[in-house]
């Protein structure tokens, strides 16, 4: 049962080919947490299929009526292929990124995905990581690229590296809004050593 521990909440948006254990870790970990949490699929379809082909339906679609990015504290973005090519499609998602990192709000990615943030310049002089075949975008577009670490938090910005890393993402997000004990108490539940 969801017991609520924040009024603040979490986007995770889904495009067609997403990795949907970076995904759905997230909103998993984030439940866990009490933080509140939409899937939110960049198609106007709210079915989308993942990379491995389990489909998702999603909480909303960015194409709907009444949507807004001004009712999530944070933007999420799993990775995947094509499913990072997809969220880097949609121009709304990657005009909003770069307006909220402008002015300071938070945002994270994992595995291919960080390397939407680096092309649309978010990483110029910010330490990231990402999925080992994309290290390079970031380093070619100024990021202070840490090769080696599964999560990399810069201020307003979480990054982290793959399918395997994703729980450890997840409990960056719940660290960013609720602090240690928390992300202490979810790493318990999960039995995370």
């Amino acid at each position: 049962m969801f017991k609520q521990a924040t009024d603040k909440r979490v986007a995770v948006f889904v495009a067609p080919g997403l990795e949907e254990i970076e995904g759905l870790t997230v909103v998993d970990v984030l439940f866990r947490a009490g933080i509140p949490c939409d899937t939110v699929a960049v198609t106007p379809e709210c079915q989308v299929t993942s990379s491995h082909e389990v489909t998702i339906v999603c909480d909303r679609s960015i194409a709907d009526e009444g949507f807004s990015f001004a009712d999530y504290d944070i933007l999420v973005l799993p990775g995947g292929i094509p499913g990072t090519p997809n969220l880097r499609a949609c121009e709304p998602l990657c005009d909003e990124l770069v307006a909220r990192a402008k002015r300071g709000g938070a945002i994270a990615a994992i595995c291919a995905a960080p390397s939407i943030f680096a092309e649309l310049g978010l990483l110029k002089g910010r330490r990231a990581t990402s999925n080992p075949g994309f290290q390079h975008v970031l380093s070619e577009h100024g990021a202070d690229l840490v090769p080696d670490e599964p999560v990399v938090v810069d201020g307003n910005v979480i990054t982290s590296q793959g399918a395997g890393t994703a729980m450890l993402f997840g409990l960056e997000i719940v660290r960013h809004f609720l602090g240690d004990a928390a992300v202490e108490g979810v790493r318990k539940g999960v039995v995370l050593h």
